[in-house]
């Protein structure tokens, strides 16, 4: 099976090469039987992808130990869901994981582009290969997936203790879906540029796929972020870590891309902006990709040091290299078929959106690479940390935030001064209301950034519910429907505005979110022996009793804490710390269960109002000498004996518990965040849905009704 897994990979490789190939002939000569074998060979890449991606799942799933990969990120103790989705925990299975995805993705692009742009189609579809065939040669020469060990090991190493999270099992392909939709973009604009057919046509080909591509990376970051905050311990949900600014960058432009493309599709405007946008997402997922692999900056997300660093440095030097020189030698192809009238317009609003976003791009792609740069200058690594990151990205967020809600209210072209401030009025004075009520308590006017966002939010939220609902009275007042089937077709007759509202509507939200957690959240680390107790932001926690349970997995060793506020019991908080064992035996037999990797599992109440989250540092230091003496004494016990002696190790800890060290936080209204998170994803779900789709699930009660009233009871 690995033979002929191995023979698919490389014959990948070679077919991905002759695409290349044919498809340059192709745009060169014009004729469509190298076109249309250009288009095969991606079907093909395709579909051996698949195969070998299926493959190296079957291993995984049947804990094929024989299989490099598989022994270093499975083990039969390993739960099945976690082992089936351990593929993309490896270096090896998310390069192939990648690959394949752009592919797919690829093979959709070109199938709906070739008879819309026959001219750019062919250039798009080679550069598409190119970067799957730079991928499937990572997977053939770097790291190929389908190594073999011989003798293959009795037993694997296991999935990493931290990736043993639901959400941290959907993260990764998700992102690996953003970043490689976001190729697709990237491909036709560059197909665009060679063949001299920079119109809009080419937008209305990528705009799903760019749409699609931020939908995905920003679930996938959604997901993370929630993964940071219910697994990690340390009590946040955003680090600026290297890895999470990686995602986040393509996401910035690609939120400017989409943004552009409005302007350049309606006005004409922004054409060699869209243009560069669309190159500068590609670019950046690219690098995005590249951060997690090579090892250069440090990250809790990366695969750590590698070989990977100097072909994908020379790949991503090139395309960038590259695209821009194609950019340079097409400037008069790119020169704007219309100039902007006024700065005080929608489109006015909408460039100064788009610079805004690309500015908090660069601040973080600055601050992301100051070591590197700072290296390379004064020869000492020196980084900057999060209150760096937030001291500039907090203000551009502010003005994006404003900007978008301002240019949702303002006219196209120019408006009166009237007719706007008639417009803003109420936004405006929701926003004020909003901002004085909230200075007026205890507080909140520490922090003046907080404020301000909910103020922007507020501005933004009053501003794109107030268009949808003056556009669903004037639908009932001219059709008499009622108020759920007004609203679903006014939504229906124009997705993409009425999307776009509720995708700002849920970044509001979302940073309504970030405002309180951050500005007024309640942190305090303590140290409880059983029976004491704390007070942490109103609330009284109370160390009742220890927990300590022993697995095939871990042990872990925790504590009940009981909430309560005023006298009255709020939750009960279970945090607990899991021990996984040390697989080097020279450990010893027993003290290898407790000194092996650690997570933490928090205790969590979450609410709309505030969380209360709670995690535990036990104490096992008291535990040492009882585990020195069992090392001695059980040293060729067999591991069932072993086992016995651990579990009375984890009854003696439960039975006289040592003070403990916890850290407790109450955030408020940070479940805002992925509320927030899930209504602008919704929202992009309805901007990018199907038209014919949409109308068939409308039409679908109607021509269902005929078949129901078969079912009705007869009646006498």
């Amino acid at each position: 099976m690995l033979t002929f897994a191995r023979a698919c990979l490389t014959l990948a490789l070679l077919t991905a090469g002759w695409g290349v190939y044919a498809s340059m002939r192709a745009a060169r000569s014009r004729e469509e039987r190298w076109a249309a074998s250009g288009r095969r060979a991606l079907y093909a890449v395709a579909a051996l992808l698949v195969t070998d991606f299926a493959l190296l799942e079957s291993a995984f799933v049947r804990s094929d130990f024989s299989v490099a990969v598989v022994a270093r990120h499975a083990s039969t103790t390993t739960p099945p869901f976690y082992r089936a989705t351990a593929i993309w925990s490896s270096q090896e299975g998310s390069l192939l994981l990648w690959a394949m995805l752009l592919a797919l993705w690829s093979t959709l692009a070109v199938r709906l582009a070739a008879r819309r742009l026959p001219r750019a189609t062919p250039w798009a579809t080679a550069t598409l290969l190119s970067v799957a065939l730079f991928f499937v040669a990572l997977s053939v020469f770097w790291a190929n997936p389908f190594q073999l060990l011989d003798p293959a090991p009795p037993e694997g190493a296991g999935l990493e203790p931290l990736l043993r999270h639901p959400a941290m099992m959907f993260h990764p392909p998700l992102l690996y879906s953003g970043y490689t939709m976001s190729i697709v973009p990237f491909a036709f604009a560059v197909g665009a540029l060679i063949a001299r057919q920079v119109d809009v046509r080419w937008t209305h080909v990528v705009r799903r796929f760019a749409l699609g591509g931020w939908m995905l990376l920003g679930l996938g970051m959604l997901l993370g972020s929630r993964w940071s905050w219910t697994e990690l311990g340390w009590g946040g949900y955003w680090a600026w870590d290297p890895v999470e600014n990686a995602a986040l960058m393509p996401w910035l432009t690609a939120t400017a891309f989409v943004h552009s493309t409005i302007l350049f599709q309606r006005r004409g405007l922004l054409k060699a902006w869209t243009v560069g946008l669309a190159i500068a997402t590609g670019v950046l997922a690219l690098l995005g990709t590249f951060l997690v692999r090579s090892g250069l900056l440090t990250s809790i997300h990366a695969f750590g040091a590698s070989t990977l660093g100097a072909p994908f440095v020379a790949f991503i030097a090139l395309v960038l290299v590259a695209s821009t020189l194609l950019m340079l030698a097409r400037t008069g192809d790119l020169a704007p078929e219309h100039r902007l009238r006024s700065l005080w317009s929608r489109e006015g609003l909408l460039v100064a959106n788009n610079v805004l976003l690309v500015g908090l791009c660069l601040v973080v792609l600055w601050g992301t690479f100051f070591p590197v740069i700072s290296e390379a200058v004064t020869g000492s690594k020196a980084s900057v940390g999060p209150p760096w990151f937030e001291r500039y990205t907090v203000p551009l967020a502010i003005a994006v935030v404003a900007v978008s809600g301002l240019a949702s209210l303002m006219a196209w072209q120019s408006g009166t001064r009237h007719g706007t401030w008639r417009t803003i009025f109420v936004p405006l004075l929701a926003a004020l209301a909003v901002t004085t009520a909230l200075a007026a308590l205890p507080g909140v006017t520490s922090s003046p950034p907080s404020l301000a966002l909910f103020g922007a939010a507020a501005f933004v939220i009053v501003a794109s519910t107030g268009q949808l609902v003056r556009a669903v009275r004037t639908r009932r007042l001219a059709t008499r429907e009622r108020t759920p089937l007004a609203l679903t077709r006014v939504i229906q007759r124009n997705r993409r505005r009425y999307g776009g509202y509720l995708v700002h509507v849920g970044v509001a939200v979302l940073l309504i979110g970030v405002a309180a957690s951050s500005g007024f959240e309640r942190v305090r680390d303590v140290r409880l022996g059983m029976g004491q107790h704390a007070r942490v932001g109103g609330y009284e926690i109370s160390y009742r009793r220890a927990t300590g349970t022993l697995s095939r997995e871990k042990v872990a060793l925790g504590a009940v804490l009981d909430v309560t506020r005023q006298g009255h019991h709020v939750t009960t908080l279970q945090p607990t710390r899991g021990y996984y064992p040390n697989l080097d035996v020279s450990a010893g037999p027993i003290s290898r269960f407790f000194n092996g990797e650690s997570t933490s599992a928090i205790g969590l109440r979450p609410s709309l109002g505030s969380d209360l989250w709670a995690a535990i540092q036990p104490d096992i230091h008291p535990l040492q000498p009882l585990m020195s003496d069992a090392d001695k004494r059980f040293l060729v016990a067999s591991p069932n004996v072993q086992a016995l002696v651990v579990a009375g190790l984890v009854a003696r800890y439960e039975d006289k518990p040592p003070p403990a060290v916890f850290r407790v936080i109450v955030a408020p209204l940070v479940e805002w965040i992925w509320l927030g998170g899930i209504v602008a994803i919704a929202g992009g779900v309805i901007a990018i849905w199907p038209s014919g789709l949409a109308a068939l699930l409308l039409r679908l009660p109607a021509r269902l009704r005929p078949y129901l009233r078969r079912f009705r009871p007869a009646t006498s």
